[in-house]
């Protein structure tokens, strides 16, 4: 179900009324479906995240992350870049599939006139953000899947997907999609899915080996390689005392100035089409920490997609 973003999501503090030299985020953004550089679409589902035993609570994260995005000054080197919001994509009850074909169509129409940012909910959210890019790429585009994050996500979906198997979802039914993954944690993930991601040939750098060039060259490989590149960003990969409100929080996790650096190197590359942030959980958060932060690096996307 698709429902549109109340307008009184979007408020702040206001430094002047017309001067756009001191506006904030909830002075530029449109809530209208209009024609835009730059689409915010939610995806307000964690249906994915109790189908793998997590702790629910990310369908609430869309509301949260434009709540604190809203009073950020709006920076934009290009002062005509517009800024559209077109609400939110609903998980109603189990129908996780079905809410995943909805994000992906909304996301496919976004970018037939821009860019696409997208607000999830779990990391389930992905699935549905690929399906819109690869409507939007056509079906012979070699995509390039980039993920930030201390787990491969590539469980089985023997039994039902969830927001633990989207990955290898992808790899199993598109041939011209290759995915890059960074920081994972050595001890969050099983033997088997290593030897998953192996088989799959995906690349992966753990969460110590992220300031080595070998790093740097392999990313700038990647992305060079491939006809368009969706970025997503799980925010379980970042440090519990960063990141408290996520459903698997990582005491060994990254740094925010870290995930900053990642994600404005792949977000900023011409390929890049869409980026999602996923897995901010407010009903764990503490002082609304991990939403502003994520708020904090949407920003960032926006700014340098």
């Amino acid at each position: 179900m698709h429902k549109e973003t109340d307008v009184n999501v979007w408020q702040g503090r206001i430094d002047h009324e017309t001067d756009s030299t001191y506006f904030r985020y909830h002075q530029v953004v449109q809530t209208a479906s209009t024609e835009g550089a730059v689409g915010i679409i939610g995806f307000a589902c964690d249906e994915g995240v109790r189908r793998n035993n997590g702790r629910v609570g990310a369908k609430d994260a869309p509301l949260s992350l434009r709540k604190q995005l809203a009073s950020l000054p709006w920076r934009h080197q290009v002062p005509s870049t517009s800024l559209i919001d077109f609400g939110d994509v609903i998980c109603e009850g189990e129908q996780l599939e079905r809410a995943q074909q909805e994000l992906g169509d909304k996301v496919a129409d976004i970018l037939a006139h821009g860019k696409a940012i997208v607000l999830g909910g779990g990391h389930e959210t992905l699935y549905g953000q690929y399906l819109g890019v690869r409507k939007a790429a056509g079906p012979d585009a070699s995509i390039g899947l980039l993920n930030i994050d201390a787990h491969f996500d590539m469980r089985s979906y023997d039994k039902q997907p969830s927001s633990g198997t989207m990955f290898k979802q992808i790899l199993d039914e598109d041939p011209h999609a290759h995915y890059f993954v960074c920081g994972i944690q050595q001890y969050g993930n099983t033997t088997a899915l290593f030897e998953t991601a192996d088989q799959y040939g995906v690349a992966y750098f753990f969460d110590d080996q992220l300031e080595s060039d070998a790093f740097t060259a392999a990313l700038q490989d990647f992305m060079n390689a491939h006809d368009v590149l969706l970025v997503t960003l799980c925010m379980d990969v970042l440090n519990a005392a960063e990141a408290p409100g996520v459903s698997a929080p990582s005491p060994f996790g990254l740094s925010a100035v870290q995930v900053r650096d990642i994600v404005r190197k792949m977000v900023s590359h011409e390929k890049t089409i869409s980026f999602s942030i996923c897995e901010v959980n407010p009903s764990l958060d503490i002082d609304n920490r991990t939403a502003k932060l994520g708020a904090y690096f949407i920003n960032e996307a926006i700014m340098n997609i």
